[in-house]
């Protein structure tokens, strides 16, 4: 923890999530059967939760960070650097399998009953691990939309992403389809990567549980690959075969027959298959990328920005962490109130929030769309530990 900005501001960060289902040691989430009944309580089947969203539910339910940091972190916390892989493939069906790899390692095994904090307008997240610089920042809240840029300027890389996520409730399920694209660039080899994201679905019946589901597609133009990628779930009657299981195939587009078959799961091992040889080799080991992550520290403390995830959240956060509710209650209230006045302020004014870091737009054709203002990310106060 330490003092940012004004005397009553603190910035705390917390451990990543990791491929362990506890990776906090800090932090325990509350009794799970207190809720699931609280949470009943407060929906209707059927309803579109996207206004409801995770801000307006109480501290219990609640992870130590936002919504930004866990975008953030699927892409700074890694045990191994996925993203230079990708640019230094020789050929590339190496670079793509490579791509297929990183995108599976942006999941992350996420604690039934909790969610992170839904961030509010104009909040940020900046971190560093070596020459990889992340920028997220929370470009509108009604939708809730996100947007990230990453740079490695030694290894040419670039990432975009812009997320729009929307929940709804059937009764016995919540359902989260995560609208928008990833933009993978390899500058240094004219190649650009574009995908989606799997569903995040959570289940009540009969057993509570998360699970990343649907289908995700990655494609690259300039080479002519693409893969297809089938994230499956357990049941109550299923086998743990199917528990996070991934099938798909890597395929030419001017083709449709597959030059590689993917199989595995996302919290273990995945491997691809050479069609034509047969050869079986692991492309994503969820043990050496997802465990023994090291927790953000922070390097310049007077460098961090008032908007900092860690800093806005941060007293909600110290009260999660020490336990005591009510504390935790009255600093997120307050950072509601807070935000509502400054939507009535603006609305006063006729004026319309612009975004600090992104150029945003939105069509019914093409959805949110969002662009950085800058070409590189610049290094953060916050870094990892290399």
């Amino acid at each position: 923890q330490v003092t940012v900005g004004d005397p009553g501001a603190s910035a705390i960060l917390t451990s990543p999530l990791s491929l362990e289902e506890e990776s906090d040691a800090t932090y325990r989430a509350p009794n799970l059967l207190q809720r699931v009944v609280s949470l009943l309580k407060n929906v209707r089947p059927g309803s579109d939760l996207t206004r409801f969203q995770a801000m307006q539910l109480p501290p219990l339910f609640n992870i130590p960070k936002s919504q930004l940091q866990c975008y953030g972190e699927s892409v700074y916390c890694t045990g191994q650097d996925m993203l230079s892989r990708c640019a230094n493939g020789t050929t590339s069906v190496d670079r793509f399998t490579s791509v297929v790899a990183w995108s599976i390692s942006t999941l992350r095994p996420l604690t039934f009953g909790v969610a992170p904090y839904n961030p509010i307008l104009g909040e940020t997240h900046h971190v560093s691990r070596g020459a990889l610089n992340v920028l997220v920042e929370q470009v509108s809240h009604h939708p809730p939309v996100s947007a990230l840029h990453a740079t490695n300027e030694e290894d040419n890389i670039e990432t975009t992403w812009c997320h729009y996520a929307v929940p709804k409730f059937y009764g016995t399920s919540i359902e989260t389809m995560v609208h928008g694209q990833k933009q993978l660039k390899l500058l240094s080899k004219d190649e650009t990567y574009i995908m989606n994201s799997p569903k995040l679905v959570i289940r009540f019946f009969p057993i509570p549980s998360v699970d990343w589901l649907g289908n995700v597609t990655i494609r690259c133009e300039e080479s002519g690959l693409e893969a297809e990628l089938c994230y499956k779930g357990g049941s109550f009657f299923s086998r743990r075969a199917n528990y996070r299981s991934i099938r798909g195939k890597i395929t030419f587009l001017s083709s449709s027959k597959p030059i590689y078959e993917i199989s595995g799961h996302w919290d273990r091992t995945v491997t691809v298959k050479d069609t034509s040889s047969g050869k079986l080799t692991v492309i994503y080991n969820a043990k050496e990328v997802l465990s023994g992550l090291k927790m953000p520290i922070i390097k310049d403390s007077e460098g961090i920005w008032p908007s900092e995830s860690a800093v806005v959240w941060g007293e909600v956060s110290r009260g999660i962490l020490s336990k005591c509710w009510d504390k935790a209650r009255e600093a997120k209230k307050a950072i509601e109130e807070k935000e509502r006045e400054f939507v009535k302020e603006r609305e006063s004014k006729g004026e319309t929030w612009v975004s600090k870091h992104f150029r945003v737009a939105y069509s019914k054709e093409t959805g949110w769309e969002c662009s950085p203002n800058q070409k590189w990310v610049l290094p953060a106060p916050i870094v990892v530990p290399l």
